[in-house]
């Protein structure tokens, strides 16, 4: 499976590209950023970023695209240049029809150190490691990227493993069922008569004086 992680940003935005399955080593397949002028329209910056976003998933044709969150900051100007870049990549997954992930950065910092506040310093360190670079990459928003695709490759895996799970648990309770129904009206009488039997052993055992609920069996 192979992830395109996008940091956004309009001055800085960080692209990552990794390939692998859950449980298996990953390896980066590129890593770059997107810088636009600060005195370019917005319009423009954003036009900028869409056209390198373009090219990177027609150069990499990744399975998925995983987006970090756009949470509130103090910061309003900012936020909202991150959130008009953030729908650039989650616009371009939907009209080719790739699967998208948005994480939060703790989420992020979470699957990648294990610890959802880590500094960027730690999370560049783990990437590096867990990528097995030679280099760490630069500048922070790059490996931003890369933890983004390296933490939706997890999770999906995370996700599948409980999906399968669950698939699992309902095709039991589906078997259960057949086989009662299966069993008719007969082996229902039959567990019928046998809670009855013990509920009056039980009360004959106690003198009487224990008060015994009986619960009937529906089909």
């Amino acid at each position: 499976m192979r992830v395109l992680g996008v940091d956004p940003g309009l001055t800085r935005c960080g692209l990552g590209v990794v390939e692998g399955l859950p449980g298996r080593r990953l390896r980066m397949v590129a890593v770059g950023v997107v810088r636009t002028p600060v005195d370019q329209e917005p319009q423009d910056r954003l036009l900028s970023v869409q056209t390198e976003i373009d090219q990177w998933l027609a150069d990499w044709r990744p399975d998925a695209v995983a987006v970090e969150r756009v949470f509130a900051k103090a910061n309003i100007k900012g936020i909202m240049g991150t959130a008009q870049a953030s729908a650039i990549p989650m616009l371009a997954a939907a009209r080719l029809g790739l699967g998208l992930g948005l994480h939060t950065p703790s989420e992020v910092k979470a699957a990648v150190t294990g610890n959802g506040r880590a500094d960027k310093a730690q999370v560049t360190s783990m990437v590096t490691r867990i990528l097995g670079l030679d280099v760490a990459p630069r500048p922070a928003d790059a490996a931003d990227a890369l933890a983004l695709a390296i933490c939706h490759l997890w999770r999906s895996g995370a996700d599948d493993r409980l999906a399968a799970a669950g698939d699992a648990t309902g095709n039991r309770i589906q078997q259960a069922e057949r086989r009662a129904q299966e069993a008719g009206p007969n082996r229902l009488a039959q567990l019928h008569a046998q809670h009855r039997a013990a509920t009056r052993s039980a009360a004959a055992r106690a003198g009487g004086r224990t008060s015994v609920t009986t619960r009937r069996i529906v089909p």
